[in-house]
């Protein structure tokens, strides 16, 4: 490798990071200027999250919202590492992986996903299940599976968290679970969806009342075993039998983040300035669940995929601008709105002058994601199953 080549190191395969990379192979760059590009992930997979709830429900497979990098990057000339971070080196420059090995940079892209905090109530640790990864995904299936083939009456899921992910799993549950689903809701605010658009929140309630999800608001997680869930309300403790608990609160950065010595905020969080740079060291840019981010307007950037979408476009011109002398954009996060699955052939859009719901919202929902999937060859991939699956299941049938 020639000396002069600049490495740029992309740590997490998520929307901010593996946008980042692939937005970089898309400008003009000249001999001298031509980087290196390494994309890390403790995965082999890219994971589009939004539809990891359909494959609860068969609606989606695995390979459609989970492709390999291998396959997304074929092509591209950037390199892919499947390995976990265990250490950054700021003032070398450098990045240890679990594999004894380490990788240096001149640009550094810090996007690696939280992971999801179990140990703040008693036994969820060991009982509860997240529902942000694959593997998640596939554990809950086999969960699920099991009990299904089993002669039990009445399958109880008690998922705790009221916002968008752990609306779209019960409604997405109790349509798989039909009759023998007796699902609940857990949510120690008010209300559901406490942030979400009025009409968003509504469709949300209609969608559980009709599917019989239990709602426990103003209510709290005291502990759990392995086949029961205590609950406190208004100051009573009630200990219910679960089959399968859900935990779909909360953000954890890893250790390897927070031993950095750069600017977090109290929850370690690393601390960006407008250009998505962090404090004091121009060099890292850092993006998505682990960046406590405002833009330029200083409104303060939520941790969506739709957020890291965003942020992986300057991301992407702001690197390629400090190598190429060119100026650097501040960022300025837009709000496209909010989209929601609740339950099979169901969604809900609010935003941008549009407010859908039912099979409508459904499709489209659908459509916006297709083209929001990272290549085009993908896209072509997944919205040609789409199209010709239905015929197959009625030549099937």
């Amino acid at each position: 490798m020639n000396k002069q080549t600049i490495r740029i190191c992309i740590l997490g395969g998520g929307f901010g990071g593996l946008y980042t990379a692939l937005r970089l192979t898309q400008f003009p760059w000249d001999n001298s200027h031509q980087p290196e590009i390494t994309l890390i992930d403790k995965s082999d997979r890219f994971l589009f999250s939004p539809l990891l709830y359909e494959l609860m429900t068969g609606e989606m497979q695995s390979w459609e919202i989970a492709p390999p990098f291998e396959e997304l990057l074929s092509g591209t000339g950037i390199l892919f590492k499947q390995a976990c971070v265990t250490g950054i080196d700021i003032e070398a420059r450098e990045v240890q992986l679990d594999n004894e090995t380490s990788i240096s940079y001149d640009k550094l892209v810090v996007a690696i996903g939280g992971k999801t905090p179990l140990d703040i109530v008693p036994g969820a640790k060991d009982r509860a299940i997240p529902f942000r990864t694959l593997n998640d995904a596939y554990r809950l299936g086999e969960r699920l599976r099991i009990l299904e083939q089993s002669d039990a009456d009445k399958i109880r899921v008690a998922i705790v968290g009221g916002g968008y992910s752990g609306v779209e799993l019960a409604c997405k549950l109790a349509d798989r679970l039909g009759e023998r689903g007796r699902l609940r809701l857990i949510e120690k605010q008010a209300t559901i969806l406490a942030t979400s658009p009025e009409s968003n929140r509504e469709a949300a309630k209609r969608a559980l009342e009709k599917r019989l999800v239990w709602l426990d608001l103003e209510t709290e997680v005291e502990s759990m075993t392995s086949d029961t869930i205590s609950l406190l309300y208004k100051g009573q403790i009630d200990t219910i039998p679960v089959d399968i608990v859900l935990w779909t609160v909360g953000t954890q950065v890893s250790e390897s983040i927070q031993k950095l010595p750069l600017k977090h905020d109290r929850r370690g969080l690393l601390t960006t300035n407008a250009f998505l740079q962090a404090s004091d060291r121009p060099e890292i840019y850092a993006l998505g669940d682990v960046a406590n981010c405002q833009d330029i307007t200083g409104q303060q950037v939520p941790a969506t995929a739709q957020s890291a979408l965003q942020q992986s476009d300057f991301c992407a011109w702001n690197i390629w601008a400090s190598i190429t002398r060119r100026p650097l954009l501040p960022f300025r996060y837009f709000p496209m709105g909010e989209m929601m699955t609740l339950g099979v052939d169901n969604a809900t859009i609010s935003g941008l002058g549009v407010k859908l719901e039912g099979i409508p919202a459904y499709i489209l929902r659908r459509l916006i994601y297709l083209y929001r999937l990272p290549t085009l060859k993908h896209q072509l991939n997944v919205g040609f199953n789409w199209i010709t699956q239905p015929v197959i299941e009625l030549l099937a049938g």
